[in-house]
């Protein structure tokens, strides 16, 4: 028999009273979260710093680097207008490289064989065929034509002029690098116009835009996200790469200074004159072509990549935090 006691439900246990203390031992309090010690990276950071620092020790305290005479020298005329001719000649270069460069990628991708072949042949010449030999070759041009004439295909010429009246060491040095840079040029142009998807132009020719609309309106543009890193690369190394006009008297930075060291015999410092400007200017360049890289960046992504100055802000928070953290310890 069940008895009626037993339908009854059972008592409730009496509840576990938990004691609130006050303090920092209180349990009502949540832990802290403690980042954790990397203590790897901040060896590795150590002891990059110690050789850094040693390095820099070295080039301040050697006196023979001359530091008096660099400063002298940084901005004396003759370091000022080496420095002018090698910023025009690198702009020049550039602008006549692209533009025949654009035109070279164009004959490449166009369905004519003949356009295509000759495009080919010429990036192949110039690509294989090392800068120094192909200035040299330009420079030496009167041996293999005395005379440059217009005129009827092998009929008479109208206009003949001497190859070395015309020619002279500047122009010499304009011509040769154009046709080298042309030739790097036209595949990074080619290789930026191939990045974009195909279904953008066929897109285009079903809304009726010509072929060449839709590449200066439609193709271009997005290439360009693909073409200005390499550019830009190839701006930094033609910058560097007019020293070589030096070995034609061309009076660029490298040649202006090298006409100074060879009156004072004053080599190690003459030559830390140029290269503190080839420093200088690759810097200024290398800040240009961030902000062109982030200006074709805005239609590819959602968040535009942060500014130098916004990468040093987000740093020195991040090191405020990081010594607030260890002086809680």
């Amino acid at each position: 028999m069940v008895s009626p006691s037993d339908l009854t439900d059972p008592a409730p246990a009496p509840a576990v009273a938990h004691a609130k203390t006050s303090g920092p031992g209180s349990r009502d309090e949540l832990p802290r979260i403690v980042p954790r010690r990397n203590v790897g990276r901040l060896l590795a950071a150590a002891v990059a710093l110690s050789l850094f620092a040693l390095l820099v020790d070295s080039v301040v305290r050697n006196q023979a680097f001359q530091w008096d005479v660099v400063g002298g020298y940084f901005t004396s005329a003759a370091v000022l207008d080496g420095l002018l001719l090698t910023l025009w000649l690198t702009g020049v270069v550039m602008v006549l490289g692209f533009l025949l460069g654009i035109l070279l990628a164009v004959m490449r991708l166009s369905a004519n064989p003949a356009l295509s072949t000759l495009s080919w042949g010429y990036v192949w010449v110039f690509r294989s065929t090392p800068l120094l030999v192909q200035l040299l070759l330009w420079f030496n041009i009167g041996a293999l034509y005395p005379t440059l004439g217009l005129g009827v295909p092998f009929g008479p010429q109208f206009v003949t002029v001497k190859t070395v009246n015309l020619l002279g060491p500047a122009l010499t040095a304009v011509i040769g690098l154009t046709l080298h840079e042309a030739a790097y040029a036209a595949e990074v142009v080619r290789g930026g116009i191939l990045s974009v998807d195909a279904g953008q132009t066929e897109a285009a020719q079903a809304l009726g835009i010509g072929r060449a609309r839709a590449l200066r309106r439609i193709v271009v543009p997005q290439a360009m996200r693909s073409i200005v890193p390499t550019a830009g690369n190839m701006l930094i190394g033609t910058l560097k790469g007019t020293s070589i006009v030096s070995v034609l008297a061309v009076h660029d930075l490298l040649y202006s200074v090298q006409l100074v060291y060879h009156q004072t015999y004053q080599v190690i410092p003459l030559l830390l004159v140029a290269t503190l400007w080839y420093i200088a200017v690759t810097t200024v360049l290398s800040v240009g072509q961030f902000y062109v890289e982030r200006h074709y960046a805005r239609g590819a992504t959602r968040v535009l990549p942060p500014t130098p100055l916004q990468r040093l802000r987000v740093r020195l928070a991040a090191f405020r935090r990081s010594l607030l953290s260890l002086s809680n310890y």
